[in-house]
Order: structure tokens, then sequence, then C-alpha cells
């Protein structure tokens, strides 16, 4: 913690975006009911701040982590320790495996579409945004001047176009519905919001750091093949597309998807079969790491292109 004369004192926590895949679906991992993201005083004992990081996290949560990126530092200005300190937080993103068994995962897992349940289009367009999110929506945008509702409506057209929708714009769709004073977390100090939209709240702006690692997420694997960092050492052609079509929120053409993964060339077959899943035994496969090394200039990705 650092102050100077007349300021009020600073404590830096580290915060995680601790991610796993669990049957299928994108999680998160969180603390008192899914209230708080795993947090904790910076430590100064290692020789990085990520190595400080990785090894907290996996001493707090004992969850080994893969690959990590710092995100940003936030300092919510209402946020303040028992002490009187203001807090800065530091957040990671931390992709891991979850190492139950499957229906048995540890209850501080929680699906990322609890908090934002208008960034799952894998089954179509979320009723939650015609019934509730873009009424209210252009409500704000009514009741603004004429300078400022040309840039409302300038700013909620282009975040949440549905005729294109776009799922890396995930961080400015939440922040631009705490401008609008639509989520619960936009009522501090304040009176609380009266009629917030769907969508579970966090504590502080632990809902703002999990947007933005998601996000971070969401555009990083177009380019990098960080979700094998999420799958099992060996799976089917059909767990890698759901595991991307859940993390980005959207659903893949099947053909299109496999055929873009084969020339990647991201993926090779073991040699052997799924067996007593009740369907039919499909090829398994597994990440090629050797290609990271290979394609360390030109970058290698896993296809996105719309169904």
């Amino acid at each position: 913690m650092s102050a100077t004369a007349g300021a009020r004192p600073v404590a830096v926590e580290l915060n995680a975006v601790l991610v796993a895949l669990i049957d299928d679906e994108p999680q998160v991992l969180t603390l008192e009911d899914g209230a708080l993201l795993p947090s904790g005083p910076f430590e100064g004992d290692h020789p990085t701040l990520q190595a400080g990081v990785r090894a907290w996290v996996e001493r707090q949560t004992h969850h080994p982590l893969g690959y990590v990126e710092q995100l940003y530092t936030f300092a919510d200005r209402y946020r303040e320790s028992t002490m009187g300190y203001r807090i800065v937080s530091i957040s990671y993103l931390g992709l891991t495996r979850e190492r139950a068994a499957a229906g048995e995962h540890e209850p501080g897992w929680q699906s990322f579409y609890r908090y934002f349940p208008w960034e799952d289009w894998r089954q179509g367009q979320p009723r939650v945004l015609a019934r509730a999110i873009l009424p209210r929506l252009k409500s704000w945008i009514d009741v603004a001047t004429d300078e400022s509702r040309r840039q409302r409506r300038q700013r909620v057209e282009g975040n949440f176009d549905l005729s294109a929708w776009n799922e890396e714009l995930m961080l400015q769709r939440y922040e631009l519905l705490y401008e609008a004073g639509l989520v619960p977390e936009a009522g501090r100090p304040r009176k609380p919001v009266a009629d917030p939209v769907p969508g579970e709240p966090m504590r502080y702006d632990h809902r703002r750091i999990l947007a933005t690692g998601i996000a971070r997420l969401r555009a990083k694997i177009k380019y990098r093949p960080v979700v094998f960092e999420l799958m099992p050492p060996d799976f089917t052609l059909g767990q890698l597309q759901r595991a991307v079509e859940s993390l980005a929120g959207r659903h893949l053409h099947k053909q299109n998807f496999r055929r873009q993964v084969e020339q990647q060339g991201l993926v090779e077959e073991t040699g052997a079969m799924t067996a007593g899943t009740g369907g039919r035994p499909a090829k398994l496969h597994r990440f090629r790491r050797e290609i990271v090394l290979e394609r360390a200039v030109a970058g290698s990705k896993l296809p996105l292109a719309r169904s």
C-alpha cells in the first residue's frame, strides 16, 4: 500500500478471472455464491507479477493455471478496504481445466451467461434483448437532449446491432448498460437501481472485470489457440466446436468449422475413438503444440466464420 500527503492511502489487490469449460459450458470461478471473483493482496515476493499471480491463484483455488494474461488495472472510486484504503485491482485472465468429474464440479463455478444472458446467441437471439434491454435503452436515448440523444443512439446501434452482432463488444455493452443505469452496480452508492435488466450482479466492479476477461478471451481465440488450454488432452472435433461456440456465445457451421480446423493444422488424430458415450463413435484428436512454435510469427487461429 502507498499514500502521499493529504491523499487517501491505496491498497493493491489481485483479481483473477479463472475460466474452465465444464460440461461444454464456459464457467468462471467465484466466491460467496457467485458475488465475487477470487482476489487477494499483492505480494512482492515473486520475480514477476505474473509469476506471483500464478502462484497465488494456484494456492488459493488449488487449480493449476495454463494460459495467464494481464487484463487491466481497475480503480472503483466507491470501493475501499475495512481500513479505509482505496482499492486498486490488477486483474488477470487465467485458463484451467476443472478437475472434477462431469456433473460434480465445485460450487464456486458459475456460467458466464448467468451474469450476461444477452451474450449467449447459441440458440438464436436472446429474448432478453427485445423484451427488456432494447426498450430500456430506447427510453434512455429519448430522455437525452438533441446532441446527447444522437450520440447515445449511435452507441446503442453500434454495440447492440442485432443484424451484425459482434461478440467482442461485450465489455462495451456492459459499460453502456451501466452508464444508462440499467444494472444494479450503477446504483452504488446512491439509491439502488429500481428495475435492472436481467443478469446476476456482482460486488464492487467485479462484473466489469469479468466482462473484460470474457471479451479478451473471445478476441484471443480468433488469433491464438488458447482454447486448447481448456480442452482435455484428447477430444473430438465436436467437443472442440462446442467449446469455441460456448466461449464466443454463438453457433458455428459444422462443416466450415471442421474444414478450417484441418486447414490450420492445429490438431491431429490420436488413432483412438470415443467409447461408451451411447452414440456413434467419433475420432479423438489432440492439439499439435509444436504448431505454436512453427507459427509464432504468423499466428494460429480457430475459425469463427458465421453459419
